[in-house]
């Protein structure tokens, strides 16, 4: 996030403690009963506002008011990093009529007609990856890190195909995207990863200009190509903002996912019973685990009001989707995981323009992995305790660093 500190003295409703990362809900739950609308600072000296009810943050995500394009808040004389500067003009840091052009660019390829289409390479690619967890138990291991093996793996296999990059790459892609969206790590390593990236998207769209394939890589430079409004920089950010945010939010959701169920057999039982609920399931869990804690940042340019709270001029803001997930107004018992919910209407993918375009294409994968896996495995187990698993030290993802199983 770019930091600019606002004109005004806002006093902070309270400071977001290392155990945020832990337990996100615990927090936001507070704020949620407390009011509309939070001033805090967190873990990692990052001040914002959060907004934490269903109906503000739905309202909030769709508000021409709360800004994204981070350079409307840079002071007149900052200029960015050459890097990072180039892997931010996505459509995430993009307002209108920016965010319409380059969203326009990839909508197709992300319909759910299109997507259906993927169906079978999806549900070949996971019997491959649960053939090969398969293997390795009956080559004697008793544990197996399902998110290593399997919810990592999935995602990033797909989205690098339909992308037409090379899946053996994946690793690199794991280091840098966790380097990426972390909140707190080593200094540098935010732009170093960033670095990398840039220097491999580089190389890839020389290769695919020179080479080009029936893949998504090759449309994007050949739009940019034929004056289809995609510069350079644009054409480099989509691909760092598309393989990203292609797999982390699904990897999230069927790790978390099957924390969520094998924490709650019964619910586990009943999905297993009657797989006709898999579909609504995915959304039940998309909304009970929340891959992400928040939107990604928002900013004000003048005085904005949400839930009766106001929220002065030039202050970043962030919805928490997580808690307005939660949010007993919206989902009655919403801390109970229910298989069966109608969870229409939860805001996992966001809500308005920036509403995640990969969204079918994640309750495709989530659908056909947790289908797989609960048929595959029926005896599957957690290795551990609940309470020793970690979570990954991010505002903004919700994701665990391991997650041990047994299959037999």
């Amino acid at each position: 996030m770019l930091a600019v500190v606002a004109d005004t003295e806002v006093p902070l409703a309270g400071q977001l403690g290392a155990d945020f990362y832990q337990n996100p809900l615990a927090y936001f739950a507070r704020m949620r009963d407390e009011g509309p609308v939070t001033p805090a600072v967190l873990p990692n000296g990052q001040r914002a506002w959060l907004v934490t009810r269903y109906a503000d943050v739905r309202a909030a995500l769709a508000d021409p008011r709360l800004h994204k394009d981070w350079r409307k808040m840079a002071p007149p004389d900052w200029e960015p990093d050459p890097v990072n500067g180039y892997l931010s003009v996505h459509l995430l840091n993009a307002d209108p009529p920016d965010h319409t052009r380059l969203r326009k660019l990839v909508t197709k390829a992300f319909t759910a007609r299109r997507v259906a289409g993927l169906r079978p390479r999806v549900e070949a690619i996971t019997a491959a990856l649960l053939d090969a967890i398969e293997a390795r138990v009956a080559a004697g291991e008793h544990t197996v890190d399902l998110l290593d093996a399997f919810a990592f793996p999935l995602p990033v296999t797909v989205i690098c195909e339909l992308l037409g990059i090379p899946a053996k790459d994946q690793d690199e892609f794991r280091a840098w995207s966790n380097a990426v969206v972390a909140s707190e790590g080593e200094p540098g390593s935010f732009r170093a990863a960033g670095l990398a990236m840039f220097n491999y998207f580089t190389s890839l769209v020389a290769a695919k200009r020179a080479n080009p394939a029936d893949d998504m890589v090759s449309a994007l430079i050949a739009a940019s190509d034929s004056g289809d409004s995609l510069d350079e920089r644009e054409l480099i950010s989509m691909l760092f903002l598309l393989l990203i945010a292609g797999h982390e939010t699904t990897t999230n959701l069927i790790a978390s996912g099957a924390l969520a169920l094998l924490t709650n057999p019964a619910e586990l039982a009943r999905l297993r019973s009657d797989p006709a609920l898999l579909p609504g399931a995915v959304d039940e869990l998309l909304r009970f685990v929340n891959p992400l804690n928040h939107a990604t940042e928002r900013f004000t340019l003048e005085p904005v009001e949400i839930g009766g709270v106001t929220i002065p001029a030039r202050e970043w803001v962030l919805c928490a989707t997580a808690a307005a997930n939660h949010d007993d107004g919206r989902f009655p018992a919403a801390d109970r995981l229910d298989v069966g919910r109608d969870a229409g209407g939860h805001v996992a993918f966001g809500h308005g323009i920036h509403y995640c375009l990969g969204a079918p294409l994640a309750r495709l994968e989530g659908e056909v992995a947790f289908g797989a896996l609960l048929s595959r495995f029926p005896s599957l187990s957690l290795a551990v305790d609940p309470s020793s698993l970690r979570w990954r030290p991010s505002s903004l993802i919700h994701g665990l660093e391991k997650l041990p199983v047994r299959l037999r």
